[in-house]
């Protein structure tokens, strides 16, 4: 199988320019995506292009991941409907770093047969003169040309307009085509579907300017059953950085994913191949409660991005809250898991001496009303600390109970959490 035809049945494949299919017949091809350096991060909104890069390089082509240090002082008006916040040289330069190091994690840099370039585009943006551009590139392209694309016609209908610094954008993004062209020999440049004119304008640039043949290769753009833009929450983006998204709420957040989502996603954001695809999707139609579907692309992303150690961590996060051992966790882990469950703060004199009974606690955190109903709670079996059963109605809370020192889980039943958490240090 070719990787046009692997691309294609994964459902990768939005359009692409007549003969990219025979063109990657031939190994050896260099392609490039870009991204965008507006955070120190990247999003699980890159990742189906991320991706795309590393099943690309399986195949033998040659991958060039274009960081835009130039273009990201400019900014992408595709899909906005606002002017995007300029940003300086030195955020650009601080946010890259970041955004190499999680690419490194997918595409190989090492391999002697093919390996993969990073290339940052103001090294060549940043320094080009002003007047040499809008000779040697801007002639070749007409203002009807630029107006006509589509994510210039929707800031134009808008009420903040667009600026000549965004309008701009699509001719830098061509000049990179080309420059990649010249100096990699870079045939090939992929994106998402709304990144369509924007490629093919680079690819027209190269046939006027060289004479040669350039192709462009669409993915559609990811959206959630819900209608919801793939990779965003409630809480905001999901990032690829553990300090920005934790391992845990990483693999929620794919452990989450829309029933009607899960097949399609296994196809974009896994290396199974279809007949283990074709497995799971059975398993999915026939017991969806068993969530296997789920667990394996949650896994199978969460170590990809994170790693096999902080998986471990995150599964073990997950069986938590279904009633699994506490005491290893740290404190901060355990305020991840149940961030978003009540809490109450107390003083350390609290729980100091001879402890707080737990009768009074459930109903100073308001588990329950009266101690006398905690108490029947506790004689039925349905309170937990730290996820052990509590069978002593007389048991008082002390400080050596809080994990660390610092927080405790309440529980009532099997669904009902309470966070616990001690303010400071005990005097």
């Amino acid at each position: 199988m070719s990787v046009f035809n692997e691309m294609q049945w994964r459902g990768l494949i939005y359009d692409a320019s007549e003969g990219v299919a025979e063109h990657l017949e031939q190994e050896g091809r260099s392609f490039y995506i870009g991204f965008d350096p507006t955070a120190s991060s990247l999003h699980v909104g890159s990742l189906l292009q991320i991706f795309n890069m590393a099943r690309m390089q399986r195949y033998g082509h040659v991958p060039i991941a274009l960081a835009g240090g130039g273009t990201g002082l400019i900014g992408d008006p595709t899909g906005k409907t606002l002017e995007r916040q300029l940003l300086t040289k030195e955020k650009v330069a601080e946010n890259l770093v970041g955004i190499k190091e999680q690419l490194s994690r997918f595409l190989d840099f090492e391999t002697p047969h093919n390996p993969a370039r990073l290339v940052d585009n103001g090294d060549w943006l940043c320094s080009v003169h002003l007047v040499d551009f809008l000779r040697d590139i801007g002639k070749h392209f007409t203002v009807n040309y630029m107006l006509a694309k589509e994510g210039v016609q929707r800031r134009l209908e808008g009420d903040e307009g667009i600026s000549f610094t965004e309008f701009s954008y699509l001719m830098l993004q061509s000049y990179d085509f080309l420059v990649l062209n010249d100096r990699h020999d870079c045939t090939i440049q992929m994106g998402g579907s709304d990144q369509w004119g924007n490629i093919t304008a680079g690819s027209e640039l190269i046939r006027k300017l060289r004479r040669k043949k350039a192709y462009a290769l669409v993915s559609p753009l990811v959206m959630t059953a819900s209608g919801v833009k793939f990779g965003k929450t409630e809480a905001g983006a999901v990032w690829l950085d553990a300090e920005r998204t934790s391992p845990y709420r990483f693999y929620q957040y794919w452990l989450n994913t829309n029933d009607l989502d899960v097949v399609k996603y296994l196809k974009y954001f896994t290396w199974l191949d279809q007949e283990e695809i074709a497995e799971l999707e059975a398993a999915h139609a026939t017991a969806p409660e068993q969530r296997e579907a789920h667990q394996r692309l949650a896994s199978d992303v969460t170590e990809r991005v994170h790693g096999a150690t902080a998986l471990e961590r995150a599964q073990l996060s997950s069986r938590i809250l279904f009633g699994a051992e506490i005491s290893d966790l740290q404190p901060a882990e355990i305020l991840d898991i149940f961030g978003d469950v009540p809490s109450t703060e107390f003083e350390p004199q609290t729980v100091a001496g001879d402890g707080l009974p737990l009768t009074e606690l459930m109903v100073m955190s308001g588990l329950t009303k009266s101690k006398g109903a905690a108490k029947r709670l506790i004689r039925d079996g349905g309170v937990y600390l730290n996820n052990r059963r509590i069978a002593d109605e007389r048991l008082a809370v002390v400080r050596e109970d809080f994990l660390a020192g610092a927080v405790l889980v309440l529980r009532k039943g099997q669904k009902h959490y309470h966070l616990v958490n001690l303010l400071g240090e005990p005097s």
